[in-house]
């Protein structure tokens, strides 16, 4: 009898488990439900997500980027489910065992999640209280469902040899933990879909026309070679990487947004896109690169691109002197070094962009406008969803990489990398083409030679290239042999530099090194 009882103990906490991931969902449930009413921003699982994103150390950031790539943000947020899930259950078992124990778990969970959210950029007012009364409505439940469980646990003691009536407290903590969770997980998902399809902006997206640009590109012939294997000259959009903070997509309509130019200059200006537009659209054809991107690595692309001057929009700020740095920043709070001078000089296409590869920009990729600058890295350049530019110092300011290991200034190093064939992917013997891309942004590729098996570097066949701030296409016909061979790769760039032979990590200012392969011949 002592044996029964002892095993019927034990199963109580799964049932007090139970009880707390009941608890947990109906806390994040309520959250999203007053988010939803109050404050769109205050979702207390993004906010938190943000926050990890902020605080996580840069090993951790790229060890994530390199593993998980684009879906390193959906990595995170299952990583915070498993977290939600074994945190409520432990407080469940918590409650059970050691009342209050378990809702002093779910108080530290709303405030810290309430911390999360009144610390995120662009928070209402009101954003502190829907982790509050998720909170306590989690509180609530645990309690009542504890509350029935030892109820139901004391009505299964066995006297006498028998089991007393134990129908009762089974069935109340059952009903009460099924009403809760099933309205929790309703009230959930539905209230983070009607959040996302009122914020939605796919569907302005998809009905706004821009004007037609004021000039194109011309693409030459032989821009882009016909190999199996070699990256498009232009980039899809569906392909093109995306690495950034922003744990969700922010959605800005265009109607709301507004730029404004601050900080050390003549006057405050504050443009929409309609002001964006009437300046006149142009076509730009630019390689992107993100300091990310490890040798031989794909978190660079080349895309055409409409948008506006970035240089014609300071000018209606008017810059003094004494400024060598703007700080742009995100509608999610990001924020972006970029040097002065490569905003303002006439001879580098720094844009305001509005389209991507023939249509309006993803949302991904910044809609409705984003920076893009030619020549630096990604981090300290291409702010996406811009909202705000302030002109001031690197004395002065910091954006959010530098106090993160990176430097305030980066300009890209330039680099080559071998797309065909593919890194174990075995070959037929004959005669095949080892193809790839290499970019210089604004100086250009002079050359790119191949090595096979440590021997002789053999210039290779470039496509015709559409600028200096553009990747080019180069291709070397090799007579293969049966057996595994060494492959590797170098670019020169127009002012005679050799890529830098030797190895070195992503930080501070990205990675240097000839990208070196295996090909298998059978």
């Amino acid at each position: 009898m002592a044996q029964r009882s002892t095993q019927g103990g034990k199963r109580f906490f799964v049932w007090a488990a139970l009880a707390g991931l009941v608890s947990g969902a109906v806390f994040l449930a309520v959250a999203e439900l007053f988010a939803l009413i109050l404050a769109r921003s205050a979702s207390p699982v993004l906010a938190v997500g943000g926050f990890v994103i902020d605080i996580v150390p840069q090993p951790f950031k790229e060890f994530a980027i390199a593993t998980f790539g684009e879906y390193d943000k959906i990595a995170l947020l299952a990583g915070l489910g498993l977290a939600v899930v074994i945190a409520s259950a432990v407080g469940g078992i918590l409650e059970y065992v050691r009342p209050p124990l378990g809702v002093v778990v779910i108080v530290i969970a709303g405030a810290l999640s309430t911390a999360a959210v009144v610390t995120r950029a662009g928070v209402s007012p009101l954003g502190f209280l829907p982790p509050l009364l998720g909170a306590a409505a989690g509180a609530v439940i645990l309690v009542m469902l504890s509350r029935r469980l030892r109820t139901w646990k004391a009505a299964a003691v066995p006297a006498d040899g028998e089991e007393a009536p134990k129908a009762m407290g089974r069935r109340q903590f059952f009903l009460l933990a099924g009403i809760a969770g099933a309205s929790a997980v309703i009230v959930g998902i539905a209230s983070r879909a009607v959040s996302m399809a009122v914020t939605s902006v796919e569907a302005i997206r998809d009905n706004l026309t821009l004007p037609k640009p004021n000039s194109t590109v011309t693409i030459p012939n032989g821009a882009e070679l016909d190999i199996e294997g070699i990256s498009p000259l232009f980039t899809p959009n569906k392909d093109f990487y995306r690495v950034d903070t922003a744990l969700t997509v922010p959605t800005v309509d265009p109607d709301t947004w507004r730029l404004v130019i601050d900080g050390m200059v003549d006057e405050r200006v504050e443009i929409s896109f309609q002001d964006l537009l009437d300046m006149g659209l142009d076509e730009y054809v630019i390689t992107l690169t993100c300091v990310s991107n490890e040798v031989g690595g794909e978190l660079v692309g080349n895309a055409k691109w409409l948008g506006v001057p970035v240089r014609d929009v300071l000018k209606k700020a008017g810059v003094k002197g004494d400024a060598d740095m703007v700080l742009s920043k995100s509608v999610d709070g990001y924020t972006a070094s970029t040097p002065l001078s490569a905003l303002t000089d006439d001879n580098l296409d720094a844009i305001f962009a509005v389209a991507m590869n023939g249509e309006p920009l993803p949302p991904e990729h910044g809609f409705p406008v984003r920076m893009v600058v030619p020549g630096l890295y990604g981090y300290v350049s291409a702010t996406k969803w811009v909202t705000e530019l302030k002109v001031t110092t690197f004395e002065k300011d910091e954006a959010y990489w530098t106090p993160r290991g990176y430097s305030a200034e980066a300009p890209i190093k330039f680099s080559s990398r071998i797309d065909t064939p593919k890194l174990g992917a075995a070959v037929d013997a004959g005669r095949i083409a080892i193809a790839g891309v290499a970019w210089a942004q604004t100086v250009g590729i002079e050359r790119v030679e191949v090595s096979i098996d440590n021997g002789d570097w053999t210039p290779a066949t470039l496509s015709a290239p559409i600028n200096e701030d553009t990747w080019v296409q180069w291709f070397l016909e090799w007579d293969a042999t049966p057996g595994t061979h060494y492959v590797a790769v170098r670019a020169v760039n127009k002012n005679g530099d050799l890529q830098i032979e030797d190895r070195a990590p992503i930080a501070p200012d990205g990675s240097t090194g000839w990208q070196r392969s295996l090909i298998r011949v059978a």
